[in-house]
């Protein structure tokens, strides 16, 4: 008996690295999976074939049930298309799978409109285009589980101004979806992923500590392999996890971890309107104390 017995999941990005791992064990556990990739470069260059058509034929070698999507993600359309193929081949649609994205990295000062949009476009909206028509559906079914991939680059990953806010825009759509979905029995969580894939192949040497020699190619084994990120997403889609919902969770290696949410550590108070000098004042001595940086 596989955790997604008799469910549906669909899945974008998922021909290649993270979500090629997500499909595969999601079919191994019973589910029948919409495998979603547009084909294109890191940078989101239109490529000639789709990795999703390998990853079905995969999955179908051994013993699954898949169909590859190829549609654009990022549009109403394609959002839309690929919820409506999910519930036209197998009936409905349990599992959400957002992993889809690009890079643009530029440093704030230097980058363009359009590397911005790019980003923004493909990460933040591309989140919005598929659980708009995904939750919709599981609304009317009173049952969904909504995945999201976030990022630790969220957290202040320099050169990646435009990946770190469409990260951290997908928290707060995140945790929004959580509080306005749950009454529905559908859930919705998020993932900040650590593996070496095409997307950290473009770091430049030195950007991780501690990370060296692992590229794509190599992390098959590894704990910087891709498929170590699937277990904790097979878990959250299944009916084991129906009490988990509004969280975030890191998966890197062999080691899955919960992150907090913002939450105020220290306070101070005035008996009316703050003083600007009073303020630089108590400033100081209170909430200027042991500033800690980003984390990244």
């Amino acid at each position: 008996m596989g955790k997604l017995d008799g469910k549906v999941a669909a899945v974008t990005g998922g021909g290649r690295g993270i979500g090629r791992g997500i499909c595969k064990l999601m079919a191994a556990h019973g589910a029948a999976v919409v495998v979603n990739d547009l084909g294109v470069t890191v940078a989101g260059q239109r490529e000639t074939t789709s990795p999703a058509d390998d990853v079905v034929k995969e999955i179908k070698a051994a013993g699954g049930t898949a169909v590859s999507n190829h549609m654009d993600i990022a549009t109403v359309e394609g959002g839309e298309g690929l919820v409506n193929q999910a519930i036209k081949e197998f009936g409905k649609l349990d599992i959400l799978v957002n992993v889809a994205g690009i890079l643009r990295d530029r440093m704030i000062f230097n980058m363009s409109e359009q590397e911005w949009d790019d980003v923004i476009r493909v990460h933040l909206k591309g989140h919005y285009c598929t659980m708009r028509p995904a939750s919709a559906h599981m609304r009317e079914r009173k049952y969904g589980r909504i995945i999201n991939f976030s990022s630790n680059s969220a957290l202040g990953s320099p050169g990646q101004p435009n990946y770190a806010a469409a990260k951290a825009g997908i928290l707060g759509l995140t945790y929004s979806s959580a509080v306005g979905l749950q009454k529905y029995g559908i859930t919705v969580n998020a993932i900040m992923p650590g593996a070496a894939t095409r997307m950290t192949d473009t770091i430049p040497a030195g950007r991780m500590p501690g990370v060296t020699g692992v590229t794509s190619e190599s992390a098959e084994g590894t704990p910087r392999d891709p498929a170590n990120v699937a277990p904790i997403v097979v878990y959250l889609a299944s009916d084991d996890a129906a009490n988990v919902t509004g969280q975030c969770f890191g998966a890197y290696g062999y080691r899955i971890q919960r992150y907090t949410h913002i939450v105020p550590d220290k306070v101070i108070y005035n008996n009316g309107p703050w003083d600007v000098d009073k303020l630089a004042e108590v400033f100081k001595t209170t909430l200027g104390l042991d500033l800690i940086p980003p984390r990244m």
